[in-house]
């Protein structure tokens, strides 16, 4: 009888993961094709929030663009990574949906493979809001992925909690919570999406 496989949370599935997440970088970026970074030009000295931050595939790429960057995880194993990465990252361990941040504290807001992890993005997006100056843009990744991928830990394969959200459903949340989008881009496969990108202005 095949041995059952673990489904985890985000905090202790990513924890398990973080030894061998960066293995996954490759595939990760493949979801994006280069269309994340172009979003973000001009955030040298701007103040940014990187939510799910993970191991700092994101974080490290903007404060390499000399942002101010602070990368927040509810996984500690994974942001002692970044850490190795880049010490002028600030990290923080917390909650995407209650932001250990005082309002208008940030310029731009990113969130690259999070809100798969959340059974409605509604609070986080309101979060996102509260802590962004008036003007400032959030950027949010929302991939296709009705089937959550096993993931690879030093401890077998588990699988990490996750849920599919409807690209129209995205926009519409952040439209009631009186963000502005401006730009939408969707990262294809022939002719299905894999990846919704998403720019949106406080």
């Amino acid at each position: 009888m095949p041995k059952k496989i673990k489904v985890l949370s985000s905090e202790d599935g990513y924890n398990l993961a973080a030894d061998l997440y960066d293995e996954n970088e490759k595939y990760l970026n493949s979801f994006e094709q280069g269309e994340l970074i172009p979003l973000l030009a001009g955030i040298a000295g701007k103040k940014v929030l990187d939510v799910g931050a993970g191991t700092g595939r994101l974080s490290v790429a903007l404060a390499n663009r000399d942002a101010q960057v602070t990368a927040l995880d509810v996984s500690p194993k994974m942001l002692e990574k970044i850490k190795r990465k880049n010490a002028k990252i600030q990290t923080v361990v917390g909650d995407a949906e209650s932001l250990p941040f005082k309002n208008e504290t940030f310029e731009i807001v990113s969130a690259a493979f999070l809100i798969v992890h959340l059974k409605d993005p509604t609070r986080f997006f309101d979060e996102v809001y509260r802590v962004l100056k008036d003007g400032g843009i959030f950027v949010v990744t929302n991939i296709n992925q009705k089937d959550p991928p096993l993931v690879k830990t030093k401890e077998g394969q588990i699988i990490i909690e996750s849920f599919y959200h409807r690209p129209e459903k995205i926009k519409e949340i952040l439209e009631s919570l009186a963000f502005n989008i401006e730009e939408e881009v969707f990262v294809k496969e022939k002719d299905l999406w894999v990846d919704q990108i998403v720019l949106a202005r406080k």
